[in-house]
């Protein structure tokens, strides 16, 4: 049994100890099996542990259900996913309370270039499935990874046009991969581990309890470059992502309905507060998103009459393959911090070498 893994999966067992407090363990000594061995005053030294949570960690000796948990991992083909896994959503890393665990049962990549949640209300009307059908298949034919909640209405027809479009569509679930909620939908999900796959944060066993939701959904937001919100009310599971992705500096876009139509108030009150950018199809999207595909730029010799940072020399390098980029782009690829990222665009845009676009891009002046 692998020892590590033993180890990560015990770590999410710990009470008093959550995502975010693990994170900062590790920053300190590495690796779940670290933390474990650590002695108590080293854990009461780092911030926001304390003696309690520390004595949690010190006197933790339940590990039978972190083994039982490998034992269902290896009978299911599951892969866990540990946040310093190379294959952990690296999205993710961007959010602060991100899980540092995932289990996935699947075939698609988690870092696909191109990532969009498309969400929506349970029961949509006839306009939003045609819209939500023709926007996914849009999406599909731009190589874009379809991501949502296997929930009803709008969830699970955006993964069933993806299925049949032939692009990669991952469900994230607020359960554990012992069992497929709601159950009708089991048939697509089992499609779904071979063209795409299933995510999830909770161990087998864990019902899908009301509690679960907001947590799947702040998967669904931050493994996501954007968030698509098609018909909505004013209260629900949507508008929580979408604000979950704002909060995550995520793109979210709507698609706007009759002022008289409850289904269509969420949409609407999201775009008219500006906590949304009002879309009408998919080409709006990858418009906004950098994704049209075009020619490239020109290259400008321009290392002849500017002196450049080394971070400023890595974020030119990208955009001499590629303009305009996402900044989430940037952040991926260069594996810079926000602020490092942040005062390399300024001054680059500064001088005339960038300029910034709609919907966090940015562009290379020929």
């Amino acid at each position: 049994m692998p020892q590590e893994l033993l180890y990560q999966i015990a770590l999410t067992r710990i009470p008093l100890i959550g995502d975010v407090i693990v994170r900062k363990l590790l920053e300190t000594f590495g690796s779940a099996s670290d933390i474990f061995r650590a002695r108590r005053r080293e854990l009461e030294c780092i911030e926001t542990v304390g003696s309690i949570r520390a004595n949690a960690i010190r006197s933790f000796r339940d590990f039978s259900e972190a083994e039982k948990e490998i034992l269902f991992m290896e009978r299911y083909s599951i892969r866990a996913l540990f946040c310093t896994d190379p294959e952990y959503p690296q999205r993710l890393h961007h959010c602060y309370d991100s899980p540092v665990l995932l289990y996935f049962k699947g075939a698609a990549s988690l870092n696909t270039a191109r990532m969009v949640s498309v969400v929506g209300t349970r029961r949509p009307s006839a306009y939003g499935r045609r819209i939500c059908r023709q926007l996914t298949e849009e999406l599909a034919a731009a190589q874009v990874t379809v991501v949502s909640g296997l929930a009803y209405g709008i969830d699970i027809l955006a993964h069933e046009t993806a299925l049949q479009a032939g692009t990669p569509t991952i469900g994230v679930l607020a359960h554990g991969l012992d069992r497929i909620y709601p159950a009708a939908h089991k048939g697509t999900a089992v499609a779904m581990m071979t063209q795409g796959g299933l995510l999830t944060d909770f161990m087998s066993g864990h019902l899908p309890d009301r509690q679960n939701f907001p947590k799947r959904n702040r998967i669904v937001a931050g493994i996501c470059d954007a968030t698509i919100v098609i018909e909505s009310g004013l209260q629900g599971g949507s508008l929580i992502t979408a604000d979950l992705a704002s909060g995550y500096h995520r793109d979210v876009f709507c698609i706007p309905g009759r002022a008289d139509d409850p289904q269509a108030a969420g949409c609407n009150h999201l775009i008219k507060n500006n906590k949304a950018m009002l879309i009408t199809g998919a080409a709006d999207v990858l418009q906004m998103m950098g994704w049209e595909e075009q020619s490239k730029p020109p290259v400008v010799q321009r290392e002849l009459f500017l002196q450049l940072s080394d971070n400023e020399q890595k974020l030119m390098l990208l955009f001499r393959e590629k303009s305009p980029r996402h900044v989430e782009e940037l952040y991926l690829l260069t594996g810079l911090t926000g602020s490092q990222v942040a005062e390399a665009l300024f001054k680059l845009e500064m001088q005339s070498v960038l300029k910034s676009l709609p919907g966090q891009r940015y562009e290379l002046i020929a």
